[in-house]
């Protein structure tokens, strides 16, 4: 299998009778106002995507990055969940150009004990489908970044795209990404290397330097983004979308740990298909269980949804898989505290486009469906994002458009 990024037609909307334009939102009277957005100059630019990543800062400010209307890598904050935003700061990352589609979006973590703060992106490189993946890194909570650098050793003019990043509760990093060092290494074998890999490094230092590149498993699918979740004993997994025999587009779960960590099937799908469905998963713990929630996109019995379910604390299946109750349902985010369990995603309903939420307060048993927002703007994928203070932890649903940036309070149990 060979590129089988050029199927990226978002398969899932396809599939499901959607069109294949970016999704879309306008502002409402709920919603936030929008960070400042500078104008693009006559003549019209080439199309800025709206590929944003977001977090909450140990002081509980909100911080968004992407990409500004003339391309710039940018970050900003708010002290208020959105209600306004500090002047934001755009990032000297000298001649990059950074890959910002919503599945290869920028990415932000902090680490609070040592005011580390941590911005990885995709540059993309001079032959399709390649890149290496790229962080700039701050000692001072993000008030100033140092130039950007490379983060894994290999150099070759081959892919290292889709970039997950995430600091264990030691304050290690883990950064996790799509690698096709081994489809190149096996060019002319037989039988052909199906997908990609997945390779992944450690820092001790906030970014500062790097372990070595560790494969953690062959044949991953080729644009889908990886899901990183804290584990129960302060580590980190992942889940992202493997091949599995004989041609099956499952999806994979990993503890990172070790140079040979034990892999997992984690949905059963069993959806045969060659071509990437550029749609990814999300994994969040079940502190109840620890196991962990998730959603994924997949093809069942002929049925395209996207679905949520149980994983054991060994990442495999347990329990019923539910399909969300959206048939145009895509790229859904879900995150977890205590026995709340929430779920957003867009869906486009033939004229707008809808940001929706479902909603559990017993642990993943019994959800409850809630309108968020909609409208017809160009929008990225929505975001959910956990905010601890010393009273309460909340979820927050983000969704940044060329209108505006929704900072929506979902109700709390």
């Amino acid at each position: 299998m060979r590129h089988f990024a050029r199927l990226r037609i978002f398969m899932s909307a396809a599939l499901l009778g959607l069109g294949l334009s970016d999704a879309q939102a306008q502002h409402e009277q709920h919603a936030n106002p929008a960070p400042p957005l500078e104008k693009a100059a006559a003549p019209k630019a080439k199309k800025v995507g709206l590929g944003t990543g977001a977090a909450f800062a140990p002081n509980g400010d909100l911080w968004i990055t992407g990409l500004d209307a003339q391309g710039r890598l940018f970050v900003q904050s708010s002290p208020d969940l959105g209600q306004s935003w500090r002047p934001p700061q755009r990032l000297d990352i000298g001649s990059d150009t950074v890959s910002a589609d919503g599945e290869n979006r920028p990415k932000l973590a902090f680490h609070g004990p040592k005011r580390w703060a941590v911005i990885s992106y995709t540059q993309p490189l001079s032959k399709p489908y390649t890149g290496e993946i790229r962080l700039l890194r701050s000692e001072d909570g993000g008030q100033s970044f140092a130039a950007p650098v490379t983060v894994h050793a290999d150099r070759q003019l081959i892919t290292h795209r889709f970039e997950s990043i995430a600091f264990d509760a030691s304050g290690r990093l883990h950064t996790v990404w799509i690698d096709k060092r081994d489809l190149e290494a096996s060019k002319g074998r037989r039988p052909a290397y199906r997908g990609a890999a997945i390779y992944r490094n450690e820092s001790l230092d906030g970014g500062a330097t790097f372990g070595p590149d560790l494969k953690l498993a062959d044949h991953s699918c080729e644009c889908c983004r990886i899901a990183l979740s804290p584990t129960p004993q302060g580590g980190m997994a992942a889940m992202w979308r493997h091949v599995f025999e004989p041609n099956q587009r499952d999806h994979a779960f990993a503890m990172l740990q070790g140079e040979t960590p034990l892999l997992q099937r984690a949905s059963l799908d069993r959806w045969a298909v060659d071509g990437c469905p550029h749609h990814g998963p999300s994994l969040v713990p079940d502190a109840n269980t620890g196991g962990y929630h998730a959603v994924w996109f997949g093809l069942r019995d002929g049925v395209g949804a996207v679905r949520y379910g149980r994983l054991d604390p060994l990442g495999r299946p347990e329990g019923p898989v539910q399909a969300l109750p959206d048939p145009a349902a895509e790229h859904a985010d879900l995150a977890a505290h205590g026995r709340q369990v929430a779920i957003v995603w867009r869906s486009f309903d033939g004229q707008a486009y809808r940001l929706r939420a479902w909603l559990s307060n017993d642990g993943g048993q019994s959800f409850e469906l809630k309108e968020l927002a909609q409208s017809s703007a160009e929008n990225d994928h929505p975001r959910l994002l956990l905010r601890h203070t010393s009273s309460a932890t909340q979820i927050y649903a983000l969704w940044r458009s060329t209108e505006t940036t929704h900072v929506i309070a979902l109700p709390q149990p």
